[in-house]
Order: C-alpha cells, then sequence, then structure tokens
C-alpha cells in the first residue's frame, strides 16, 4: 500500500542529503502549469516508457504527486499502484498534491526545466557573464564588423529559427568543436539560445575555458532578436563539421574540472558502485547523437552534454544520484560536469572515456502484451462502413494536425472514463505500440473487448494514400493536458507570449527558498 506524506515531510526529505525522486505524473501541459521545483515529469501516460531510464534503481525513496484536485483523476494513486507493480519498493504520495504543498507555504513554479534555468540565472549573476544587445548584434552584422554567432542549441531546435549568419553548435560540443568555428583568438563571439540560459552558460563556458576572445551572451536570444523586429532565419542547417573536433582546448578543460573538484573516477571504481545498493548510478554519454549510434559504452544512455546542462531533470529523475560522464576526447565531459557539479549534482567524469572497458550490466524492464493489429485497408473499410470506434491517443497537437475520419482523441488518464459505454468495437491510433499497449494493460474499462491497433500508425495510414482530417481547435485547449502553450506559443510569433516568458525566465530566482538556492554550489560572485 502506498504511504500518503504531508508536504512538510516531502520538504523535509529533499533537503536531508538522500536519494529520492519527486515524479509529477500529471500530463505535460498541466506539470507546467504548477508543479514543486524538484519534480520531475513522467506523465501517467508514459509512466513505464520513461521510468526505467529516469529511476533505475527500484528501491529508492519515490514520491509522486498530482494536483488533489479532481481535475487529474487521480493519477497519483493510480502511478504509485502501477510503480509498485513494477517493482519499485518505496513508493510515497503527496498527500493532496500541489494543493497540499502551496496550502504549506511552499511555493509551485510554472515552466519545464527549472533547476538548470534557475542556475543559468544564478551563474549570470555570479560570473557578470557579459552579454550584448539584440540591436548591437543586429548592427555588427549590417556594418560587417568580424563577428561569429554560435547558436547553443541542438539543431532541430536550430531549425525552428535562429539568428542570421548564426552556427548550429550546441553547448556541449562547444568546447571540442569551437577551435574550427572561430578564425583567430580577436574576433568576438556571440552565443545564442531561443531565451537566456543556454546564451549565459554557453557563453561563460568559453570565458571559463579561458579563450581571449571578447565573447558575449546574446541578451534574451532570439526571442530578444524578434522583440527588436530583426528578422530572424528559418529552416536553417549551417552546422559545425562533422570532423570539426579538437583536443586543443583538453588541458583547459582539466583545469577547469579541477578548479571546481571534480572526481575522476576508473572503470573499476564505478563497477564497485554498482554494486552499492543505496545509491543510483547514472553513465552518461555527452557525445552527439551520431557518435552515440555509432557505439557507446554498454549501460550508458545518450545525455547529450549541452542538455545535460540544461534539461538535466529530461534524463536524470533521481536528486542525488551519482553521474557519471564520459566522451572520448578528454574535452565535452569534463566542462560538462563543472557545470553540473555547480549545479549541485554529484558528478564525476570516467577515466579513459569510451575507452576505459567499461561495461554496466542492462536492468530487464518489464513487458506488456502486445496489442492485435489492423493495417490500414482494413480499417479504412471498417471505418467507411461506421463498424469501428476509432480513438486515438497520440499528442493532442498531432491529432489537431491530422487525423483519421470520425476519429477522437484520449490520454491514459481519461481512457476508461471515455470508453466506459463504447458500443463498437475499438481500434486505437498511436505513435508507440508500447504506449498504447501499457495504457490498455492498466485502464482499459472491464467487460470491453480488447482493442486492435493500427499496423504502422499515421505513417501508415498515410503511405496508402487513406484520408485524414485536420482539427485545429479540437480537442479544445483546456483539454490538450499533454501541451504546454506557455512554452510553445512565444516562438510563433507572439511578441506577448515572448515578454511573459522572459519575465518568468528571470524572475525564478526571486521565487526560490534558502534551501533551493544553497542547493546550488556556485563560487562568491565575481
Amino acid at each position: 500500500m502506498t504511504r500518503l506524506i504531508s508536504a512538510e515531510t516531502l520538504k523535509a526529505w529533499l533537503h536531508d542529503g538522500q536519494e529520492i525522486a519527486v515524479l509529477d505524473v500529471r500530463e505535460h501541459g498541466q506539470y507546467g502549469e504548477s508543479h514543486l521545483f524538484y519534480g520531475t515529469s513522467v506523465p501517467f501516460s508514459r509512466l513505464e516508457l520513461e521510468i526505467f531510464r529516469l529511476v533505475p534503481r527500484r528501491g529508492v525513496r519515490v514520491v509522486v504527486y498530482d494536483s488533489g484536485e479532481p481535475d487529474t483523476e487521480g493519477v497519483a494513486a493510480r502511478a504509485a499502484a502501477q510503480l509498485r507493480r513494477l517493482g519499485y519498493t518505496a513508493v510515497h504520495q503527496l498527500d493532496g498534491g500541489t494543493r497540499a504543498w502551496s496550502a504549506a507555504g511552499y511555493v509551485l513554479f510554472a515552466g519545464v526545466n527549472l533547476p538548470s534555468k534557475t542556475f543559468g540565472e544564478l551563474a549570470e549573476h555570479t560570473y557578470n557573464t557579459p552579454r550584448v544587445s539584440a540591436d548591437r548584434l543586429a548592427g555588427m552584422l549590417a556594418s560587417g564588423e568580424p563577428v561569429v554567432v554560435l547558436d547553443g542549441r541542438p539543431i532541430g531546435e536550430f531549425r525552428k529559427m535562429s539568428i542570421p549568419t548564426a552556427t548550429c553548435c550546441p553547448n556541449g560540443e562547444l568546447a571540442y568543436r569551437v577551435h574550427a568555428l572561430v578564425p583567430d583568438e580577436s574576433t568576438p563571439i556571440v552565443v545564442n539560445c531561443a531565451g537566456r540560459t543556454r546564451s549565459i552558460i554557453g557563453a561563460q563556458t568559453l570565458i571559463n575555458l579561458g579563450l581571449r576572445n571578447p565573447i558575449y551572451a546574446l541578451e534574451n536570444g532570439t526571442q530578444g532578436w524578434f522583440l527588436g523586429d530583426h528578422r530572424l532565419e528559418h529552416g536553417g542547417t549551417r552546422q559545425y563539421g562533422a570532423g570539426s573536433g579538437s583536443a586543443v582546448l583538453q588541458d583547459a578543460a582539466e583545469r577547469l574540472a579541477q578548479r571546481f573538484a571534480v572526481p575522476v573516477v576508473d572503470a573499476d571504481q564505478v563497477r564497485a558502485w554498482t554494486q552499492e545498493t543505496q545509491r543510483s548510478l547514472f553513465l552518461c554519454d555527452v557525445r552527439t547523437p551520431e557518435e552515440f549510434a555509432a557505439g557507446t559504452l554498454p549501460g550508458a544512455q545518450h545525455t547529450p552534454g549541452g542538455q545535460l546542462m540544461q534539461a538535466a531533470d529530461q534524463y536524470v529523475g533521481v536528486r542525488g544520484a551519482r553521474l557519471v560522464l564520459f566522451d572520448d576526447d578528454g574535452v565535452r565531459a569534463p566542462t560538462v560536469a563543472s557545470w553540473l557539479v555547480q549545479m549541485g549534482h554529484d558528478a564525476c567524469v570516467l577515466r579513459g572515456g569510451l575507452a576505459s572497458g567499461l561495461v554496466l550490466p542492462t536492468p530487464a524492464v518489464p513487458a506488456v502484451a502486445a496489442l492485435d493489429t489492423i493495417d490500414a485497408s482494413e480499417l479504412h473499410a471498417l471505418v467507411e462502413r461506421e463498424a469501428v470506434a476509432v480513438w486515438d491517443v497520440r499528442a493532442s497537437a498531432a491529432f489537431r494536425a491530422a487525423h483519421l475520419p470520425g476519429a477522437r482523441w484520449s490520454i491514459r488518464p481519461r481512457l476508461s472514463a471515455q470508453l466506459a459505454a463504447a458500443a463498437r468495437p475499438v481500434v486505437l491510433v498511436a505513435d508507440d505500440a508500447g504506449q498504447a499497449a501499457w495504457a490498455v494493460a492498466t485502464e482499459w474499462p472491464a467487460g470491453l473487448a480488447l482493442p486492435r491497433l493500427l499496423r504502422g500508425g499515421m505513417t501508415a495510414w498515410r503511405e496508402a494514400g487513406l484520408p485524414v482530417e485536420a482539427s485545429p481547435n479540437l480537442p479544445q485547449d483546456a483539454e490538450c493536458i499533454d501541451f504546454l502553450f506557455f512554452v510553445h506559443d512565444r516562438h510563433d510569433g507572439n511578441k506577448e507570449a515572448a515578454r511573459r516568458y522572459l519575465a518568468w525566465e528571470t524572475g525564478l530566482v526571486a521565487q526560490l527558498d534558502a534551501q533551493e538556492r544553497a542547493a546550488f554550489r556556485l563560487p562568491q560572485a565575481q
């Protein structure tokens, strides 16, 4: 049985020095509107797909929560029960959810990746990171002044919008590739992102490594550029070259790691740690997706360095866990680790990296019974005769963009209630067969025949040339509990949304309490 704990107990646990996984099991849109500072988003709709990666040790303290209100369908209790079935032995539930947390006088936060983004604001204050305004950079570019603009985001974000002349070089790659992207030691370097955090951290990374160039963060990133009425580019593909990596800064990266007391451990030490039953261990490959795909260490997960700094909660769901970082160049892992230690993580670097010979076991993941499938042509014939009910369990945004004619949208927390009175055989449409199967395994109404799954999903349907419908306003915004409008609207030409976002980001530090602020380990302000 799940033990209920009070907000006061959870607050004490968060700062007692022991490992804890605090999981917000509401859907992502609900999470992003109001959540605990250390809450990790693990939506109930994706619970089994994410939990073993984010929380690998089954004996760790786990606390799940929802809002404590009827609008979240009691998902905390349902998720807690499922976690126990999956083998987690120390599962607790925050009694009263976020409602009780707020009533106890603790702050709730909006947005995503809170610890990392708050850290960025603190880092700017600590280091007094130089910055350049959008108007000043625009003037430099217009006049032909020498300047190199490096975009610290992944290529997928870069393609959406970018500063003219910018080259995509995610922050985790900067130390490894900057010498191939900047012609000399006198050319100014401007690092940008979409908002603030990666601009600040990217610029300060190069400063901390000792580059002699004038280095600046672009104030407010692409949003500041847009708010200044400067033209953004879209669909950009300019990025670092495949052979652009260099070990020139290896000594500088080593000194940087030493400056922040980043431990360097060998493979034997990491193997010994795997035997410690009271600690969680994450082996993190901080290289590029292409390098990871070409070969990594057994038991490692891909945690691209820039994103590990920007969104650590998307890779590590256990507060206080051990993080072992590695690369194959001796530059990227120590540079990234120097920031993680300042963020308060127990991070270290694996000596020898990819060549260390370390092999970690891959934990067994419970299987779920696969659903029977139906091909697109057969389903189309049934749809034409109105002989089936089609329910689409993909993301709400994907459903709005295109779905089968007559299909309805659902999501795991609401699936059972919506299908309780189903009169026709049901066919599900999903992007992930496993996600659909887990939803059916735990949520399917008793007495209702099990559904079939569209084989190949929407891709197969489109490839068969079959008709689709779009419904830009269905489900209605309030029903899109998996989509955080707060984050996305700022990139869609909405200046007011961009202003609100930047005000939110710069206001994060003021919302911290003393314990939350003390958990960061930044040096004294310079």
